[in-house]
């Protein structure tokens, strides 16, 4: 009874989505208010049906009701609870279910804090939102109904994928699809925008906050997703440059050059026409990255389906949404006002400069991750293309924006000064050249690269903390005045230095742990012993371990250092009766910001005595590579928490009655 009345909510959403469309277009239209606020109040009630069929759906996962046909393809009585619940999302039909949540979501969010947008302009978002909502929950009702029954239930169901059984996975797709989804509200704006025929400072302002809300969650979702690689694989590493990970990547890198565009427009009412395509592009690259995974054009572990047949439906949902919003554009935008002229140095050169770079870096991955389908969907010819690829493209291009990055908030608006700026930064230039120098003299092996990228991450962390020296009057002023200056920063201020922070944390533990991982993998008996960065590994034990679903082999694998105890690490190879899958449960001895892992693979039978293969990493500074990404969405949460950036005025005071 329960999956009947989410099945309705669902029915009824997709009416009250397609009701948010034709009353908000009629009230723009007929420029009635009545119209329009009933539009909204539609918006209103499309969450709410959708919000009850995704609590339908997570009941039935939690009750193991198999007569679900989605639960009985990815669910098991003798799961923990967290997977039953994270099982709604698991899957194909379930994670549409969540995409038309966090859609709808975001529409009525819009409706509720637009209180101070234009009437048309507002009118025109609504309905766009609305026919957004339409199309994906017409494809989730007709294509995917994640509520859909079996005729004949099973006695038990085929249980959730053995890797997707992991707390950081089940809390990964909220924040993905919260970031993914988040830009269908700036998708809706510029197309409102274009309708309207008008860009100007208010637009680009009520742009920043909802692009920056969806960068900071999508920031977040895309570092659960790299750890749960990382510790779940066994893989090793924590990016693979995988098909799957470019999906979420690519819109990352749009929201970024739009955050960064979008000031410039706000600020100076230049680059309006490229702020309004990049805002296009980052929900285009959302659904891309929908179809991706979704098609069966990719196989990863982190795809979803296989179905070309509802794959071939959301390529066309993408060539309609995309290919109206673009059409539009290119009628629209060349009408549009031109902004302020700007001097080659100044603050919005410089950000021009970083879209430019952005730009490239992103169609850089498009092509990397789209070639080798196109090629084979030509010729019949696989071709792979790898981390070399990324590395000699996307590399460069990220590392002269990481050059650029502290420099432009210390430029001024029109017409900036070079030298000026030099003298602001010489302090911070010296630092990130000692630590490039001493790095390539003391870590061995010596790696140019490595100590250049460690220079490079010191540069943008030393720049960003010059920024907040200079904001404060620093050295310059009295301590107390310095103290006062920087308590009463505005939040936007705090969250873009801890976004710039953030990066240059990221940089140093991806350049440390690239520069100078190492690895080693060993066929042992018990007692058998391997060494890895200065590590001796001694297998230990080996035990079998009943799980609640699963059966696992354990092994004790004792580490020490010049003779010294440091850990115990107790890695796992599980087998899952219900799925008849093998998987590997990393150890991982943390040393300060750096692992030490070590993977149990497949026990082999010799004419003596069983061995099992050892597979260690030493991985310095690791910690860095997901402390940095949390660093930046914290930044872009605090910025998102300034009222200025939100409506671009100050609370207003209370009068004298």
């Amino acid at each position: 009874m329960i999956a009947e009345l989410g099945a309705f909510a669902l029915a009824l959403a997709l009416a009250f989505a397609l009701a948010q469309l034709v009353l908000s277009a009629a009230g723009r239209i007929r420029r009635s208010t009545v119209l329009a606020a009933a539009g909204e109040g539609a918006a209103l009630a499309v969450f709410g049906a959708v919000a009850l069929a995704f609590a339908a759906l997570i009941h039935a996962f939690v009750t193991s009701d198999f007569s679900v046909a989605n639960v009985a393809a990815n669910s098991h009585t003798e799961k923990p609870l967290l997977y039953k619940v994270a099982g709604a999302w698991g899957s194909h039909e379930g994670s549409m279910l969540l995409w038309c949540l966090a859609l709808t979501g975001y529409g009525a969010a819009a409706v509720a804090f637009g209180r101070s947008l234009p009437r048309p302009l507002k009118a025109s978002m609504v309905a766009v939102q609305g026919a957004l909502a339409t199309v994906f929950l017409a494809y989730t009702l007709f294509a995917s109904n994640p509520l859909a029954r079996v005729a004949d239930p099973p006695v038990e169901g085929r249980s959730l994928n053995p890797l997707l059984q992991d707390p950081a996975l089940a809390i990964h797709p909220p924040f993905l699809y919260a970031g993914y989804v988040g830009m269908s509200v700036v998708f809706a704006l510029a197309v409102a925008a274009l309708i309207e025929g008008r860009i100007d400072a208010a637009w680009a302002r009520w742009v920043r906050p909802w692009t920056l809300a969806a960068w900071s969650l999508l920031t977040v979702g895309i570092t659960l997703g790299s750890f749960w690689a990382y510790y779940e694989l066994g893989w090793g590493g924590w990016w693979f440059w995988d098909p799957v990970e470019n999906a979420s990547f690519m819109p990352w890198l749009a929201a970024t050059a739009l955050l960064h565009s979008a000031i410039v427009t706000e600020k100076r009412g230049a680059l309006a026409g490229w702020t309004l395509f990049l805002a296009l592009a980052a929900f285009s690259f959302s659904m891309l990255g929908a179809f991706l995974v979704r098609s069966g054009v990719l196989t990863s572990v982190h795809a979803f389906a296989v179905d070309p047949t509802r794959g071939v439906l959301l390529l066309i949902i993408l060539g309609v949404t995309s290919g109206a919003g673009f059409a539009l554009f290119a009628w629209r935008a060349p009408k549009l006002a031109q902004g302020g002229v700007f001097a080659p140095v100044s603050r919005e050169s410089a950000l021009v400069l970083n879209n430019i770079l952005l730009a490239a870096a992103t169609t850089t991955v498009l092509l990397g991750t789209l070639y080798p389908l196109i090629r084979e969907a030509v010729t019949g010819e696989p071709i792979s293309v790898g981390p070399p690829y990324f590395n000699l493209t996307f590399t460069p291009l990220m590392a002269a924006l990481a050059i650029l990055l502290p420099a432009g908030p210390l430029l001024a608006w029109k017409r900036g000064d070079a030298a000026g700026v030099l003298q602001r930064l010489w302090v911070a230039i010296l630092i990130a050249l000692a630590a490039g120098l001493l790095a390539y003299a003391l870590v061995s092996p010596r790696k140019a690269f490595g100590a250049a990228g460690l220079a490079m991450g010191t540069w943008i962390i030393a720049g960003g903390i010059a920024e907040l020296i200079e904001r404060t009057r620093g050295f310059r002023v009295a301590p107390a005045e310095s103290l006062r200056r920087l308590v009463r920063l505005p939040r936007g201020a705090w969250g873009m230095t801890l976004a710039h922070l953030g990066l240059g944390v990221f940089v140093l533990g991806a350049c440390f742990e690239t520069g100078w991982k190492a690895e080693r993998a060993e066929t042992l008996p018990l007692g058998g012993a391997l060494d890895v960065g200065g590590y001796h590994l001694v297998l230990d034990a080996v035990s079998d371990v009943d799980g609640p679903n699963y059966e696992a082999e354990r092994a004790t694998i004792r580490a020490t250092r010049d003779g010294a105890p440091i850990c115990v690490g107790q890695p796992e190879r599980r087998f899952y009766p219900a799925g008849g899958q093998t998987t590997s449960e990393v150890a991982i001895c943390y040393r300060g910001a750096s692992h030490l892992y070590i993977v149990l693979g497949e026990r082999r039978e010799t004419a003596t005595t069983p061995v099992w293969l050892v597979r260690a990493y030493w991985n310095p500074w690791a910690t860095l590579i997901f402390l940095g990404p949390v660093i930046m969405g914290l930044g872009g949460l605090i910025s998102l928490s300034d009222r200025r950036l939100r409506l671009g005025v100050a609370r207003r005071r209370e009068l004298p009655a």
